[in-house]
């Protein structure tokens, strides 16, 4: 299902928010992907069932840029500025551990 963008938005800060507590965002990865799951999981190491991971799907690919944007430029977290996939419009966020991989 997709969701508006400040929908997404604001799920995902909140899901950060509760996990980690407000104002922790760069201990944080947001990025954009076409497929979150094979980019989390096989690209960033992250551990499915221990770690702490959300993704949503943005209306477009340039919606799920906004998003991506605002977590890194305005709450500082970590990310990869725009990912390299041109249809990417999935946006996902995992805490950063020692072994995962930006």
């Amino acid at each position: 299902m997709v969701e508006p963008e400040e929908e997404i938005l604001a799920e995902i800060k909140s899901y950060i928010d509760k996990n980690s507590g407000s104002y922790n965002y760069t201990n944080w990865y947001v990025g954009i992907s076409k497929n979150p799951m094979d980019r989390l999981f096989n690209g960033h190491g992250v551990k499915e069932k221990d770690d702490l991971w959300i993704w949503r799907q943005a209306s477009s690919p340039d919606a799920a840029r906004k998003i991506e944007s605002y977590f890194m430029n305005i709450l500082k977290t970590d990310g990869g500025a725009g990912g390299e996939e041109e249809e990417a419009d999935w946006v996902y966020a995992y805490s950063k551990n020692s072994y995962t991989k930006p």
